[in-house]
């Protein structure tokens, strides 16, 4: 039998600029609940316009946890956030029945909600002798590595993302064991709340206009001056990330302004089509668009009235 609990995390996903910060606060604040977020970038404190976070005003008041709390320089993996986000969620449950948890990064999502395989912890020389092989041979010399050092996972895995080919060779180096097989020893685990999964969608004009729109406000907020300030971290895991590469590109004469921008756009519309393909797999998602809050919150409420009746 399927053990039911008291408490709920209600997660919103979908890809970005779709409008699940929005709307996560419009949900909060109707049910009196806090927010986790669960974007790897917004994690960032220096990376405020280019990641798209809210600002106090946005936020109207609603406790945000997970946003803005780490140095440009930190490596912060997806097990080490399911840790501190599960006992987060553990002091918030005290006194909230629901939570809300948001974001498009699939990884830490899956840590949070199912668990990651056990690997054991790695010196943090490894992280910094892979970031200086990509910016000294770049990644086409990663992910050569990756196929001689776990050829299965080189076949899979995204090989433009230097931070996943960056974690797996960490893991590689680091264990002698390929990346591929510890991921497969992953067990399922059990946590103290029921999962609600919300997923957002609409159309791909709507949403590519979405994208267009965003990166032009980025640039009217000021994303080229956050850009040049954090220049000097450029090699950093946390700057691995659209909207600074293509900017960083431009600041080294490699493309005009107006291409870098543009370049934002397709990149970004790339991203989000990968994101949906990755939250499309979860079975567990029920689907709405970002402008059906009271249709949402009816289904939110049928379900947490589901599990009680089971207690």
């Amino acid at each position: 039998m399927t053990q039911t609990h008291t408490n709920h995390l209600i997660v919103i996903v979908g890809p970005t600029a779709i409008g699940k910060t929005a709307l996560s606060i419009q949900l909060a604040e109707a049910l009196q609940t806090e927010i986790i977020s669960v974007d790897a970038r917004q994690f960032y404190r220096d990376m405020v316009i280019g990641t798209a976070q809210p600002t106090q005003a946005e936020m109207r008041g609603i406790p945000h946890h997970f946003l803005s709390f780490l140095p440009i320089q930190a490596n912060y993996t997806a097990g080490q956030f399911a840790q501190e986000a599960l006992q987060t969620l553990d002091n918030l449950f005290i006194d909230q029945d629901v939570v809300i948890a948001t974001g498009g990064s699939g990884l830490y999502l899956k840590a949070l909600c199912e668990g990651l395989a056990e690997i054991p912890i790695l010196p943090s020389s490894l992280r910094t002798n892979l970031n200086n092989a990509l910016a000294e041979k770049g990644l086409s010399y990663l992910t050569q590595l990756l196929a001689e050092k776990d050829p299965i996972y080189h076949d899979t895995v995204d090989l433009k993302n230097p931070q996943r080919v960056i974690r797996a060779l960490e893991v590689c180096l680091g264990t002698g064991i390929p990346y591929s097989t510890l991921r497969k020893q992953q067990t399922q685990a059990t946590r103290k709340f029921n999962i609600i999964m919300i997923g957002l969608t609409q159309s791909k004009a709507l949403l590519h206009e979405r994208i267009s729109l965003r990166v032009d406000a980025m640039m009217e907020q000021g994303l080229l001056q956050e850009v040049e300030k954090l220049y000097p971290y450029k090699g950093t895991n946390a700057l691995q990330t659209l909207g600074y590469k293509e900017l960083f590109n431009y600041m080294e004469g490699q493309s005009s302004l107006a291409e870098a921008i543009d370049q934002i756009k397709i990149n970004t519309k790339k991203y989000a089509k990968k994101q949906m393909t990755w939250f499309k797999k979860d079975k567990n998602i029920s689907w709405f668009t970002p402008y059906d809050l009271s249709n949402l919150q009816a289904h939110i409420a049928s379900i947490i009235d589901y599990y009680n009746t089971k207690q």
